[in-house]
């Protein structure tokens, strides 16, 4: 199993209770710090730095390929679908987690964070890849205000999250996503 992006590392632990061996790879080397702390009781996880276009991995050497959230895919991203062609093995799968800029309240701020992202271009992109979109509906709760903000600060850049902070009232937040799937 790759988790591809991995961050801090929070789902390393999920993916290793069932996969015979979970490889994290993250390009950010404090993450990958924190990462390898979350893990290291962990004997069938590893963490590398790495880049998603030069995955630091064997060829035809993993099953499945979670990636959420961790790179934005689209033109451009072709590197990093040759890498996944090289290091997934025959009948393996990939999936990835992708927001959908075109539902949702959260879907409305990412077109205004991002506006030269065009859903229709990304869309097509990953069709002609050879990937299925599955739309998701889902939603954040968070149990303070000062974690929503948080975590909005962390995903729009500043001058649009400010705004939408102000105009947005609660601790819950629709969100619409993409899950994008091929099999080798």
């Amino acid at each position: 199993m790759l988790d591809l992006g991995c961050g801090t590392g929070f789902h390393l632990p999920f993916f290793a209770a069932d996969a015979r061996s979970v490889t994290g790879v993250e390009p950010h080397g404090d993450l990958v710090a924190i990462a390898r702390r979350r893990t290291r009781r962990l004997a069938n996880v590893r963490v590398e730095q790495g880049l998603a276009q030069a995955l630091p991995l064997p060829d035809a050497s993993v099953d499945v390929v979670h990636a959420r959230w961790a790179y934005f895919f689209g033109p451009g991203a072709e590197p990093g679908l040759r890498e996944l062609d090289r290091v997934v093995r025959r009948g393996g799968v990939a999936v990835v987690v992708d927001n959908d800029p075109t539902r949702s309240t959260f879907g409305g701020w990412f077109r205004r964070g991002y506006p030269e992202v065009d859903p229709a271009v990304v869309e097509r992109w990953w069709s002609t890849h050879g990937w299925t979109r599955t739309p998701v509906d889902m939603g954040w709760s968070f149990p303070s205000r000062a974690d929503l903000e948080a975590v909005v600060r962390i995903e729009l850049p500043g001058d649009v999250a400010e705004q939408v902070l102000a105009e947005h009232e609660g601790l819950e937040v629709d969100y619409a996503v993409n899950v994008w799937s091929r099999r080798w």
